[in-house]
C-alpha cells in the first residue's frame, strides 16, 4: 500500500452540547455547513495563531491541526469553553491521511461540497481504496484527497510537504508564524480559508475590513531558494530547494505569485 499517514498531523475531538455553535464564535470559517473546511483561530487583531481543518463525525468535530501546536491549540480552545459541557480531547484512534490527486489543476472553489463518489472510489490506478469520509481538501483541489483513519505503517509527511509547497501553498506555525500574519496575508480568502457572511468570531473586525477595503498588500509566498530574500524568509527548505516568505505584492512578480491567487491587485 501507498504511504499515506500524515504523522506531523493530529486531531482534536470537540464533543458535547452544541459544538458547531461553540467552535462557530471562534473561527473564520463556517462549521455549521459542509465539512470539513479549512479555518484559523485568530488574535483579536486578526493574526494567525493556529490554522486547521475542521471535520465532522456525527454530532463530534474533528480539528485536523499540527500535531506540534496540538496541545497549545486545546488549551486556547479550552480557555473559550468557560462552563459550556463541552469536551476537548485528542483523537488516539484516527490519524490524518493523504494521497495526490489523480488529475491537478482545478480551482480552489472547484474542491467544496466533494465527496468521493461511490462510482470514483479508488484514487490513481485503484491500488488505494477511498474510506466514505474521503474529501478533496477544501483549500485547493490540485491538493490531493484527505480522509480520517486509522494509522498505517507508512507516513507520507515528506512527499505531503513538496506536493503542497510546489503549490505555493502555506500552513502552520513555522511558515504562518503564531500570531505574526494577518489570516487574509495566508491566502485565506484565495483558499476557502474564511467565511464573509457568518457571524462574529475572533478576529473578524479586522479581517472584515481588510477584505472591505482590498488592502492585502502582503502574502504568503513560496519561491526558489535561489530568490530567497533573508529580510522576508519565514522557514527555508534546502533539499527542496524552497524559500516560504511573507513578501509584499509587489514584489511577488514573477515569484510565488499563484494562478489561483487570481489577478493582481
Amino acid at each position: 500500500m501507498p504511504a499515506t499517514t500524515l504523522t506531523d498531523r493530529a486531531l482534536i475531538r470537540l464533543s458535547g452540547e452544541d459544538v458547531r455553535g461553540f467552535l462557530q464564535g471562534l473561527v473564520t470559517n463556517d462549521v455549521t455547513g459542509t465539512l470539513p473546511v479549512w479555518a484559523a483561530l485568530l488574535t483579536p487583531q486578526g493574526k494567525c495563531l493556529f490554522d486547521f481543518l475542521v471535520w465532522a463525525d456525527g454530532d463530534d468535530l474533528l480539528i485536523d491541526c499540527e500535531r506540534a501546536a496540538a496541545g497549545d491549540l486545546a488549551k486556547r480552545l479550552t480557555l473559550y469553553r468557560l462552563r459550556r459541557k463541552i469536551s476537548i480531547e485528542r483523537e488516539a484512534e484516527l490519524c490524518v491521511h493523504w494521497c495526490p490527486p489523480a488529475e491537478a489543476g482545478a480551482r480552489p472553489q472547484d474542491a467544496l461540497d466533494t465527496p468521493a463518489s461511490e462510482e470514483n472510489a479508488t484514487i490513481g490506478d485503484g491500488a488505494l481504496p477511498l474510506l466514505g469520509n474521503s474529501m478533496f481538501d477544501p483549500r485547493l483541489p490540485a491538493l490531493g484527497h484527505r480522509w480520517l483513519a486509522p494509522a498505517s505503517s507508512a507516513a507520507a509527511d515528506d512527499a505531503w510537504r513538496a506536493h503542497r509547497l510546489s503549490l505555493g501553498v502555506t500552513e502552520g506555525v513555522a511558515e504562518l508564524g503564531n500570531g505574526e500574519t494577518l489570516w487574509l496575508e495566508c491566502n485565506a480568502a484565495e483558499l476557502n480559508g474564511v467565511s464573509f457572511t457568518k457571524g462574529c468570531y475572533v478576529g473578524q473586525e479586522n479581517t472584515a475590513r481588510m477584505n472591505w477595503r482590498s488592502t492585502v498588500n502582503r502574502r504568503m509566498a513560496v519561491v526558489p531558494l535561489a530568490d530567497a530574500d533573508a529580510r522576508r524568509q519565514r522557514i527555508a527548505y534546502p533539499a527542496l530547494g524552497l524559500s516560504v516568505e511573507h513578501r509584499r505584492v509587489e514584489d511577488m512578480a514573477g515569484q510565488g505569485w499563484r494562478d489561483w491567487m487570481g489577478e493582481r491587485g
